[in-house]
This record gives structure tokens, sequence and C-alpha cells, in this order.
């Protein structure tokens, strides 16, 4: 198997958003390899539930963690997004308590938020 570094993101299925997250995180951290774990509406899960919903997150980005070696995790929400439908400012909202939430697994990781904008273009979400 291939060797490199890794990043983990938790991302929303859409197709749309896979590649420029990952490029991303690439591009920001570094790392060669990039290990998905995606959930439609991945933010809006993180923040409200269900609660086996964020659980198997959490043990998904365990792996990428303890197995991967993964340095940062990043949480990812975006415009258009069928999985949670909510405004820009929900989405906002959503993905700092989805920030909170990761950050309370324990994991010696950086987490980072992103949001993917109407034009395509990603966003740093600053932690509230």
């Amino acid at each position: 198997m291939a060797t490199g570094t890794f990043g983990t993101a938790i991302n929303c299925m859409d197709g749309r958003v896979q590649t420029p997250i990952a490029d991303w995180v690439k591009m920001h951290f570094s790392v060669t390899w990039v290990d998905m774990i995606t959930e439609a509406g991945a933010d809006g899960i993180l923040a409200h539930g269900p609660a086996h919903l964020i659980e198997s997150i959490r043990q998904r980005a365990h792996i990428s963690v303890q197995a991967h070696g993964s340095g940062v995790i990043v949480v990812a929400g975006h415009d258009g997004c069928a999985g949670n439908p909510v405004s820009r400012e929900q989405h906002l909202a959503d993905i700092q308590q989805a920030l909170r939430v990761v950050a309370g697994w324990g994991f010696p990781v950086q987490v980072v938020g992103l949001f993917v904008n109407e034009w395509g273009l990603i966003e740093e979400v600053p932690a509230a």
C-alpha cells in the first residue's frame, strides 16, 4: 500500500464537494491523502444528531487518527445541501457546533471548519 501522510474530512456525501475539500486539506496541511467520512448533511448531523450517526462518524474518525496518523479533522458544510437544507447562517452555526463536538472527542488533532459557498469557493469557519 502507498505510504504518506493523512488528513481527515467529515464531509457531505454530495460529490460536488468531495474534490474541492480534499484538495484544500492537501494544500493547507501538506498531506498526501484525505480520509473522507461522508454523510448527507454531515455538519447538521454532528450539530443536532441523531446520536447513533454521531457515534458512527466518531468511530470512523478514530480509525483515521489511530491507523493512518491523521493530524487534522476538517468538518465541512456546503451551500445547496440536500441533506441539511438550511441557510448559510445556519450552516455556519452547525459547523461551529460540529467543531465543538469533534474537539470533545479528545483526539490529538487540529479541528478545522470549512464551508463551500454558492460559487464553489471554500471559506474557513472559525470556532465559536
